[in-house]
């Protein structure tokens, strides 16, 4: 069976104020045509079909118009539900919609319930599990701790039990929106750190033939039945160096993977460029950028004057502009940004108490901050949902 794994299409999100549907819009021309061309049997979206839980309307219309698209070419389509998703919202009309072969699994309770799809060697169990907020869904599994490992351990223990009342040589493939442990994230996902810990051991997933993971944004192999599709088009900065694809995945009679990437059109490259405003401006090698969508961080000691104006004048799409002084990290002219770059609100908080109280918290006080950060968490996702 030919499987086309892709996820993260966050329809309706903007890249740095451009607006991307158009862009969106080209992808799933894309996403059909790559469907006929490589005779692809199933189609599977891993979650954050949209960026937000209420999306724009442009966004709703684009999704209505892939699904017509998707059950016209007469190929399966499963997708999950992703963290950016409204489950409620994106599930409404699963019935029906999976009547014309589409079918949207954004209920954790279906966990164990696949979707059974024939080829010429017998069946594939397809297993949605839509992304598990743990302080959501402990209830519905039976954990008493929320978290993201032993949620999704559970969820998991389901499609082990149905799977072992299927046929024997029943091949299986699990769609997830998770952070598994060895992915490398980028700027533009959405943090889901529960307890101080965001991501999960791939062991969670033994006993299935391939995981189908969303949520990362960068297309990578966990190992070779796990891996990421990665967004279709980029997000931030931070993706520069990222190669937009999904994967071909050819799923053996004995339950064999083979995987190849297929390119997606991506509307302009990305550029992450840094120098001094004088040095950007007259380097010769950066000509090959001049049509990039370009993030400039300048190093000049002291602030140009019109450095924007300047910078547009030779790269025209320049969206994003940082000031990062080369000073020596003790300079008390350090930026208050910088020092905080790359530090979580767990950590944030711990130096906060560090500096007012001339002492860090204790582990007592470190699970009252984890806690207290967790609730909002999750109380926000709640309101979000239920907007």
């Amino acid at each position: 069976m030919r499987i086309l794994h892709t996820s993260d299409w966050h329809l309706g999100r903007a890249f740095h104020r451009v607006n991307m549907l158009d862009a969106q819009s080209a992808f799933i021309d894309h996403l059909e045509t790559a469907v006929r061309d490589h005779g692809v049997d199933a189609v599977v979206v891993s979650g954050d079909v949209y960026d937000r839980a209420v999306p724009p309307l442009a966004a709703v219309e684009l999704f209505d118009d892939a699904l017509h698209r998707l059950a016209g070419l007469g190929v399966p389509t499963l997708m999950i539900s992703g963290n950016h998703d409204s489950a409620r919202r994106l599930g409404v009309g699963a019935g029906l919609i999976g009547r014309a072969g589409i079918h949207l699994r954004t209920d954790p309770a279906g966990c164990g319930t696949p979707v059974l799809l024939p080829d010429t060697h017998g069946e594939v169990a397809f297993y949605g599990l839509p992304y598990l907020e743990p302080a959501l869904v402990k209830a519905e599994f039976g954990v008493d701790k929320a978290g993201h490992e032993a949620v999704l351990a559970a969820a998991m223990d389901r499609v082990r039990a149905d799977l072992a009342a299927r046929a024997p040589g029943t091949r299986s493939v699990v769609l997830a929106h998770a952070f598994v442990t060895g992915g490398e994230p980028s700027d533009s996902e959405r943090d889901i750190t529960v307890g101080g810990v965001a991501a999960v051991p791939s062991g969670v997933f033994d006993g299935v033939d391939y995981v189908a993971l969303g949520h990362l944004h960068g297309c990578q192999t966990i190992t070779d039945r796990i891996r990421y599709s990665g967004s279709p088009l980029p997000y931030s900065f931070s993706e520069a160096g990222h190669r937009k694809s999904m994967w071909l995945v050819d799923l053996g009679a004995d339950g064999s993977v083979a995987a190849e990437r297929v390119d997606c059109p991506v509307p302009r490259p990305l550029a992450r460029l840094r120098g001094t405003l004088e040095d950007l401006l007259a380097d010769p090698e950066l000509a090959r950028h001049e049509e990039a969508w370009v993030e400039a961080t300048l190093t000049d000691p002291v602030r140009p004057a019109e450095p924007m104006a300047r910078l547009t004048e030779r790269f025209p799409h320049t969206l994003s502009l940082v000031f990062d002084p080369e000073r020596a990290p003790d300079d008390p002219a350090v930026s208050y940004a910088r020092r905080l770059a790359g530090r979580d609100d767990q950590q944030i908080a711990e130096d906060f108490v560090a500096h007012v109280r001339g002492a860090g918290p204790d582990d007592r006080e470190r699970a009252v901050l984890r806690d207290a950060f967790d609730a909002v968490r999750a109380d926000e996702t709640v309101r979000e949902v239920a907007r």
